[in-house]
């Protein structure tokens, strides 16, 4: 039978002790300093005990300690080394020196808040973001463990700004046009290299094609991820029927794996212009074990580092779209992805159309990048006005 009784401590202090037993039969006993904490708390620890889920204080693990079961389910899983990686840095760089020794069972809403809000201060906007997704996997994990009943992360969000949604780093449709005329000039279908120095012939030219303006074509195109392309094989490209089957990638250590998110696999259709190069370029396209698209010279897949300094940044400076005074380009490689975008909007996709061919996990992730690109209410009103007038003949 679980009770409550004032109980007076060898220091004098008074306290209200909660005696119970929980699921297993074993007696628990928690003191408050006020009468009515000790029964807000008997009454949550009965129906807990009552649901088989009650952990006490005592018997509690840390959110660090839940955060390394977390990491193994992980790995056990078969995410892929670069998620786990990402993960195990979440740990241990901003959950465990803020809360990690937090018990569980102690753990609230408002002290998850007050986490939230201690990322804020230290770590970007889109880190606190990323982080505090972690947080939630930790504790899906002690759920899923019968570690703890509630979800206190549940309602704690870290919304991104507008700012950091790289609205700005949308090409314009004339630096679309320049990256597509200067391509072919500044990497013709195969560059003329010269090989190892061979006695009696000198140093013999090679012919190595040159993936980059291909890359780039379908890139803006169809809005692939970089990882994506990379991992993109010749299996999965169907020029008859126009369209490229999203299957694979390639993370950052060159391994091909599965899309990271089921959204990921999906069909994207074709420009004529893709189909073109695409096919010119598949009968100068370097035979691989693993057929990709984009091979580097060794037939592996290419590093985002190489995709960048050999074919994007080139590009940029071809263009005039490098900056000199800061070393770097007006765009990254990740703008294609969102000129593709645009370019799907302007052409009167719908929102959940867009959110396919893109490979977003959610409408609202999709709405949240290029929300302020589709047609406003304004445009909407004035399309409702053309529908009457057609209907009518006259507004009314």
């Amino acid at each position: 039978m679980a009770t409550i009784r004032r109980r007076t401590l060898p220091s004098g202090k008074i306290v209200w002790q909660c005696d119970y037993r929980d699921q297993n039969g074993a007696r628990r006993s928690k003191q408050f300093e006020r009468k009515r904490e000790a029964d807000a708390f008997l009454v949550r620890a009965r129906s807990e005990v009552a649901q088989g889920i009650h952990t006490a204080d005592s018997a509690s693990s840390t959110v660090a300690e839940v955060g390394e079961l977390w990491i193994k389910r992980c790995e056990d899983d078969g995410l892929e080394a670069s998620t786990v990686k990402m993960y195990r840095e979440h740990l241990r760089l901003h959950i465990s020196p803020l809360i990690g020794a937090q018990k569980l069972s102690r753990l609230t809403m408002p002290g998850v808040e007050a986490f939230k809000d201690q990322l804020l201060e230290s770590r970007s906007r889109d880190m606190a973001r990323r982080v505090l997704t972690s947080l939630k996997g930790i504790i899906k994990e002690a759920r899923r463990r019968g570690l703890l009943a509630q979800n206190p992360a549940e309602g704690v969000t870290v919304d991104l700004r507008r700012s950091e949604e790289e609205e700005g780093e949308i090409p314009s449709k004339d630096h679309i046009r320049a990256m597509l005329a200067k391509a072919p000039e500044i990497w013709p279908l195969k560059k003329i290299t010269r090989g190892r120095w061979v006695k009696g012939e000198g140093r013999p030219e090679r012919h190595l094609p040159q993936p980059w303006r291909p890359l780039i074509v379908t890139a803006i195109f169809t809005g692939m991820r970089a990882s994506e392309l990379r991992g993109l094989p010749w299996a999965n490209v169907d020029l008859s029927a126009g369209v490229i089957r999203v299957r694979q990638r390639a993370d950052r250590w060159q391994q091909i794996g599965p899309p990271k998110s089921r959204a990921g696999r999906r069909d994207i259709p074709l420009a004529p212009i893709v189909v073109n190069t695409l096919r010119e370029w598949k009968m100068a396209c370097p035979a691989t074990a693993l057929d990709l698209v984009f091979p580097n010279e060794l037939g592996q897949a290419l590093t985002h580092t190489n995709l960048s300094r050999q074919g994007f940044y080139p590009l940029l400076k071809a263009c005039g779209l490098w900056s000199k005074a800061d070393d770097a380009g007006v765009y990254t490689f990740h703008s294609l992805r969102h000129a593709a975008a645009s370019l799907f909007i302007e052409q009167g996709w719908s929102p959940k159309k867009v959110q396919t061919v893109m490979g977003h996990s959610s409408i609202q992730v999709t709405f949240d990048i290029y929300g302020h690109l589709f047609p406003s209410q304004e445009d909407d009103r004035e399309a409702m006005a053309q529908l009457q007038a057609r209907l009518l003949g006259a507004p009314a």
